[in-house]
């Protein structure tokens, strides 16, 4: 009995042991997924309201791009079912590909000269003064909350052929003669007008989110850096650039959704009246709907657009995913 008691008390000791080491990991486990679930439980609501929100009108968008839908049908709510014929026939189309391609260069060019265009004015708040700062930042404001269509107007007076103060300007400069000069004659010019009237609206929201960005880069990086002999350029794009490239992926995110799908300022611009060669996808998918009434061809259209943005953008998405898991 004087043996066996030291070994029970052991056996004892071990079990308890055991016990609170396994109290432990569950807390332990619990406490880990707790803080796993949170940011996806803080989530949650806004994206049920977003999913009750959307999900209906995706379903009958992608529903509908499965039907014939035109006149009769919609006279009749309902729709007929030819599987993907709407898709082969956009598909086989030439215009489509013309506005494809006609799309994507006018948003890759809206989208770089925005961010170049925004950053280089957020570098230029850093550096003046604070009267001049304030009065730059509530002339973005301004911009930034004007109404599309308010905005659109004041544009197209200044490019009217008749009145334009653009036209005035730029024959009393010298520059050449554009009296009663139409800018929308040709179509490049007048994507030039639009991609000027886009990126101007643009450019607010970009300089005042990168500059609240720089005002956050630590200084001593930067001063450490310059103390090293790198110049001005090379502190931006090996310091500054990396830390803030979050930012700098949200908004080209943004931006590339928000031009891709550039509809008003076209439409208005040009009296509802757009010819094929100013058509944009958000302006082809209108014209199939609601002008010669094909409500499938142009929900299948709509569908496409939307696939487009989601695979423009999911590489910014990766990129800002694992700039997350590095920070």
């Amino acid at each position: 009995m004087s043996r066996l008691a030291p070994e029970g008390a052991v056996a004892s000791v071990a079990e308890s042991e055991f016990t609170l080491a396994s109290r432990r990991r569950r807390r332990f486990t619990r406490h880990r997924l707790g803080h796993i679930a949170a940011p996806y439980a803080l989530l949650a609501p806004a994206a049920a309201v977003i999913g009750v929100i959307l999900a209906y009108p995706m379903y009958q968008l992608v529903r509908m791009s499965f039907q014939k839908y035109g006149l009769f049908e919609l006279i009749r709510h309902k729709g007929r079912w030819i599987g993907t014929a709407n898709y082969a026939s956009i598909f086989n189309d030439a215009e489509f590909w013309r506005v494809v391609l006609r799309t994507v260069a006018f948003t890759a060019v809206c989208v770089s000269l925005t961010m170049v265009a925004g950053t280089a004015i957020a570098l230029l708040l850093l550096q003046v003064s604070r009267v001049v700062r304030i009065a730059l930042t509530t002339g973005l404001v301004l911009v930034w909350s004007m109404p599309v269509i308010v905005a659109v107007d004041i544009w197209r007076w200044m490019v009217d052929y008749e009145f334009g103060v653009a036209n005035w300007t730029l024959t009393k400069l010298h520059v050449g003669n554009f009296v009663r000069h139409d800018w929308f004659a040709n179509p490049w010019t007048g994507f030039g007008v639009f991609t000027l009237l886009i990126v101007w609206g643009a450019i607010p929201f970009v300089a005042i989110t990168v500059y609240a960005g720089l005002a956050q880069v630590p200084q001593e990086l930067l001063e450490a850096a310059e103390i090293d002999g790198a110049r001005p350029w090379a502190v931006f794009r090996e310091v500054t650039l990396p830390l803030l490239k979050p930012i700098f992926v949200i908004l080209t995110s943004l931006s590339i959704i928000w031009d891709f799908q550039v509809f008003q300022q076209i439409w208005v611009m040009l009296d509802a009246r757009p010819t094929s060669d100013y058509y944009t996808m958000a302006i082809y998918a209108f014209h199939q709907s609601f002008q010669i009434s094909e409500y499938g061809l142009g929900a299948a259209i709509a569908v496409v657009m939307v696939l487009f943005m989601f695979a423009a953008t999911l590489v910014y998405l990766r990129q800002m995913l694992k700039a997350g898991e590095v920070h």
